[in-house]
C-alpha cells in the first residue's frame, strides 16, 4: 500500500492522542532491543507521554504519510529536558538563547518506518528553528534506543546517566549535545569538527 510521501507540519494540541499513541507503539516495539521488560514497561508509561506544553508551543512535529502519522519529535525553549523527569517549576522556564541550549525531546519513528532518514529531517528542522531564535547549541537527554540516530546526527555524549522512573525503574540514558550550524556551515563541516 503506498501512503504517498512523507510530509512535516507543525504538531498541534488536536493532535496528542495520535502522537502519544505512536510514542507507545514504538517504545514497546523498539525498547526491548536495549532495556529489559520491566524497563520497557515502564519507559511506555511514563517516557512515551505527550508533553502538552511541546504541542502549545509550536516547536513539536510530526511526519504523516498519507492519513498515517510515521514520527514525531520536537524542541523546546524551555528548561524541560525529557518527559518523565516529574514537574518541576522550573520546566516552563523560558532559555536564554545566549547562554542556554535548546532542548531536542521527545523523538519516536514509527517500528515499520525506521530508518527511512525520518528522524534527521526532524532534528534539521529542530536544528533551524532554535537557530532562527538565537540559540547557538542543542542538548538532549537520550535513551538508547535514539542514540544511534543522535550521534549520527552530529551530536556527543556529554554524560551516561541512569534515569528513574516514577514507579522507581531506572533507564540507562545519556545526555548529549550538539552546537547548531549557522546558516552557512554546512553540516559535513560541523560533523567533521566533532570527530
Amino acid at each position: 500500500m503506498n501512503l504517498g510521501q512523507p510530509l512535516l507540519r507543525v504538531a498541534t494540541p488536536d493532535d496528542a492522542l495520535r502522537v502519544e499513541a505512536l510514542m507507545k507503539q514504538s517504545t514497546a516495539a523498539l525498547f526491548p532491543h536495549f532495556y529489559d521488560d520491566r524497563q520497557t514497561a515502564s519507559a511506555v508509561t511514563y517516557v512515551a507521554e505527550v508533553d502538552p506544553m511541546l504541542l502549545e508551543d509550536g516547536t513539536y512535529f510530526v511526519i504523516e504519510s498519507g492519513q498515517e502519522m510515521v514520527a514525531c519529535g520536537g524542541w523546546s525553549r524551555r528548561d524541560k529536558l525529557y518527559t518523565g523527569s516529574g514537574d518541576s517549576s522550573h520546566d516552563g522556564r523560558l532559555l536564554d538563547p545566549l547562554r542556554e541550549p535548546a532542548r531536542v525531546r521527545a523523538m519516536f519513528v514509527r517500528p515499520d518506518w525506521t530508518r527511512r532518514g525520518l528522524g534527521r529531517r526532524i532534528l534539521e528542522e529542530c536544528e533551524d528553528a532554535a537557530r532562527r531564535e538565537g540559540f547557538g547549541q542543542l542538548t538532549l537527554g537520550a535513551t538508547l534506543p535514539g542514540a544511534p540516530l543522535y550521534l549520527a546526527y552530529g551530536f556527543q555524549t556529554v554524560e551516561e546517566i541512569d534515569v528513574t522512573m516514577p514507579d522507581g525503574v531506572t533507564l540507562a540514558c545519556l545526555t548529549m549535545e550538539k552546537p547548531i550550524r549557522t546558516a552557512t556551515t554546512p553540516a559535513a563541516t560541523v560533523l567533521q569538527s566533532h570527530a
